[in-house]
């Protein structure tokens, strides 16, 4: 079944996936979304791979328009804001420094693996930062509490469908049901994706305005 966006509770906390690869929490009003890796085709381009350079300013627009949206008081990035340390010119630093003033929100990013010595300003950082029963890291954690919840990135889950003899990817949110932990599909433009494992619940997103759950 397509909706606009999905909407579940864990314990009384309510999430709802939405099809623009990010996660609205409404009783925080927090907003979040990961793995945006911005600066990578300036990364492919010094090393020798033509990449153009529109997918950095696809992704401050999506964002843009997310806030404006939501309207969030706290928008939340969890883990590889960036691509690479080597990738991030002055114009992209001054774009990431300048974000919270664009959108009138506050950022914060939980540290992802890509963003190893990567220096930026007026954006609150954090290793791991929880919210009520939820953790929020990068790659998962692992937590022996049954009612707490693993919200994280890394991951770029990915899940194919057929369809009349085709088979399509799309990216997708991902439950690990026996672990706590839900994986947030990649925002950027230009991230790969890694096939979900079959145990684990699958919404696809289909389109940037429809996601289906997939049925085991």
């Amino acid at each position: 079944m397509k909706k606009s966006s999905f909407i579940f509770s864990w314990e009384d906390t309510l999430l709802e996936m939405l099809p623009t690869r990010a996660l609205f929490l409404p009783e925080t009003s927090e907003l979040l979304i990961c793995d945006i890796h911005l600066g990578k085709a300036e990364y492919f381009q010094q090393n020798g791979i033509p990449l153009t350079n529109n997918s950095d300013k696809n992704n401050f627009a999506r964002i843009k328009t997310l806030v404006k949206k939501y309207s969030p008081r706290k928008l939340i990035i969890l883990g590889d804001l960036f691509h690479s340390k080597y990738s991030i010119d002055k114009t992209l630093q001054k774009k990431v420094e300048d974000l919270p003033e664009l959108i009138k929100t506050n950022v914060e990013l939980v540290l992802g693996n890509h963003d190893v010595g990567c220096d930026i300003k007026n954006i609150k950082i954090f290793n791991i930062r929880k919210t009520k029963n939820i953790t929020f890291s990068h790659e998962p954690v692992n937590s022996r509490e049954n009612k707490t919840l693993n919200i994280c990135g890394h991951y770029h889950p990915k899940i194919y469908l057929k369809n009349k003899g085709d088979k399509l990817s799309f990216r997708c949110f991902a439950m690990d049901m026996h672990r706590n932990i839900l994986y947030l599909p990649a925002f950027g433009d230009l991230t790969g994706g890694y096939p979900c494992k079959k145990s684990f619940k699958k919404w696809a997103i289909v389109s940037e305005e429809e996601i289906i759950e997939i049925k085991s």
